[in-house]
Order: C-alpha cells, then structure tokens, then sequence
C-alpha cells in the first residue's frame, strides 16, 4: 500500500514538473516575442503610390506645412524660339588704328589738294601771262610751274589712293557698313572707336543657317544677366574655333565686357511658341531629365518630366505640355523626390523579406 502510495505522488510530482516546464516555456517565448515586437523598426506611413505608372506622393496638410512645401501657378506665354550662337567681345584696338590712319591720310588728302590748287594757279597764270607777254615770263618759268602743277597730281593721285587703301582695309576686317562709315562722327563706328560700345562677333553652330539676321539679339554676361545687342552688318571672317556664319552686332560698354571674352548669344526666330513658363526651382533632375512634382489636389503630388528645347533668358524653361494655371513645387521639390526613392527602397526591401 506504502508503494502504491509513493507511485501515486511521484506521478503527481513529475506531472507537476512537466506543467510547469511547458509553461515556462510558453511563458518565456512569449516574452521573446513581445519583445522582437518592440523592437521591430516602426515603419513611416506609406506616401507613394502610383497611378497610371504615374507615381503620386500624399502628404496631409500638416506635413506640407512641416515640410516648408510651397507651391506656384503657372502662367501661360508666347514665347519666340531662339537660337543659341557664340559670341565673342572684339578687340577695337585695331579699329582705332584704322581710324587714326583714315584720318592722317585724309589730311594728306587735303593737304595735297590744297598745294594742288596753288600750283594749277600758278601754272594757269604763268601760261597765260607767256603767251599774252612773251616778254614777261620765261619759257623755263612756264615749264617750271608746269612741273609743280604735275608734281602737286601725283602727290594728291598717291594720297587719295592711300586713303582708299585705309577704306578698303576698314572694310575687309569690319564689313561694308563699319568701313562706309569711317571718319563720320556720331555712327556707329565713332562710337565704336570713342569705346561707348563694343562690337560683338556672334557665329552660328556650324551647318546652321539664317535668312536674315535678326535686327536685335541678346548675350548672356557671366553674372546671368542679359544684355541686348543690336546688328550692324554681317561679319567678314568667321570664328577660327566655332566655323560658323557670323555676323556683327554692337553692345552698349560696361564693366562687364571686356575685350576677347566670350559670351553666349540668343538669336530670335520669327515662329513663337506658347506654353507655360516652368520656375527654375520648379525643376529635379533624375536620369538626365528634368522633373517637375504638379499638384494633383490638396494633399497629392505627382511628379512629371518637362523638356528643356525651350530655355528662356532667366533660367526657366518654357513646357508646352502643362497648362497655365497648374501648380508645381517651387520649394520642396527635392525632398518629394527624396521620398518617392525611400517609398522605392522600402518596396524592394520588402519584397527580398519574402
């Protein structure tokens, strides 16, 4: 009876041992789980989705504002096409010495017409006082006056054929209209030799052609800001480096020009194109595009590519494909596309979970 007994409660015993072994064991993964569940990274709120392969980032209120996210409409413009040259800030000082010349050879002129003059006088009163008083003036006199009258030709002949060697000079380097103007005060080449403007040589990219010039351009300075520049003829030599047709165009002086200096030239076409005017802080780049986040409603974001064939003078860019009045991000924008690759990552990064 004593054994039966002592089976009995070492059953119990060890069936006791067992319960609270199992239940150790529940209990303590159970902690190991709550645990691993605390610890588990608390994921952000998804805020990328796409529609129509259009991705699309949400953002309440509150996170726009967090955000520091402004937006901007967009207006609508007609804007003329322009193309793109070289151009480059002539050096005068060649200009000026061709000036100089002209006029040094234009006082020769009159100088030598002056004594011209004088000499045919002289030789036209001798010849009638020779052959009126015979007695009066000498043969050898006549001949003498004649001699100076011829010499006095020559020298004028000599000097009038300099001075069309200094027009045509002015001509070959500077074109019909700069060389046509020379020595005549307030044209445009005084203006040009006194350094009140600069000529600028604008060239074409190689192969491309104009019917006419344009009568006004525009150059772009080193600081952004633009300077029009006003034709005067087409230019006689090309750009050793660029090997386009050029043509000449003068700007108004300023410290921000400097002789031999290099600038980018905007040249109007006659066809316009109407689209909306894209901010410059409007754009992202990504993939060698560039992007602009439209507001979609009050609290969406959709990001979308804009071409860049139509670059305006400030730095915008000119999009036929918005629509005036669209809102785009004008601050903020970088920080959408950032978003949109951690929403990409995350995706990716869950998809290798399973």
């Amino acid at each position: 009876m004593r054994r039966l007994v002592f089976t009995v409660v070492a059953a119990v015993a060890l069936a006791g041992l067992a319960a609270a072994t199992v239940w150790g064991f529940i209990e303590g993964h159970a902690e190991l789980a709550q645990e691993a569940e605390r610890e588990r990274p608390i994921k952000p709120p998804q805020r990328v989705s796409f529609e129509n392969g259009e991705p699309v980032i949400t953002l309440d209120a509150g996170a726009q504002q967090q955000s520091g996210l402004q937006t901007t409409a967009l207006h609508q413009t007609k804007y003329h096409e322009t193309l793109r040259a070289y151009g480059t800030v002539l050096d005068l000082q060649p200009l000026v010495d061709l000036d100089n010349s002209y006029a040094l050879a234009e006082a020769q002129v009159n100088a030598a017409q002056a004594k011209l003059d004088a000499s045919r006088a002289e030789f036209e009163r001798e010849d009638t006082l020779f052959k009126t008083h015979t007695s009066v003036v000498t043969l050898d006199k006549l001949q003498a006056a004649e001699a100076a009258f011829h010499t006095d030709e020559a020298s004028l002949a000599s000097a009038q054929a300099q001075l069309r060697t200094v027009e045509e000079t002015a001509k070959q380097s500077w074109g019909p209209v700069l060389g046509n103007q020379l020595g005549e005060s307030g044209q445009t080449f005084a203006r040009l030799v006194q350094r009140q403007e600069y000529l600028v040589q604008v060239t074409l990219p190689p192969g491309v052609l104009i019917a006419t010039p344009p009568p006004t351009a525009t150059i772009q300075l080193e600081n952004g800001q633009q300077q029009e520049v006003t034709y005067v003829s087409a230019a006689t030599k090309t750009d050793s480096a660029v090997q386009g047709v050029s043509f000449l165009y003068t700007v108004p002086a300023s410290s921000d020009l400097l002789p031999g200096m290099n600038v980018l030239a905007f040249l109007p076409r006659a066809s316009a194109t109407e689209g909306a005017v894209i901010p410059k802080a409007a754009v992202v780049w990504w993939q060698g595009r560039a992007w602009v986040y439209v507001r979609t409603g009050p609290t969406t974001f959709a990001r979308r590519a804009i071409t860049t064939d139509h670059p305006l003078p400030g730095g915008e860019y000119l999009d036929t494909a918005l629509k005036g009045g669209s809102e785009v991000v004008v601050q903020g924008a970088q920080e959408l596309l950032s978003e949109e690759f951690r929403a990409r990552i995350q995706v990716g990064d869950e998809g290798d979970g399973d």
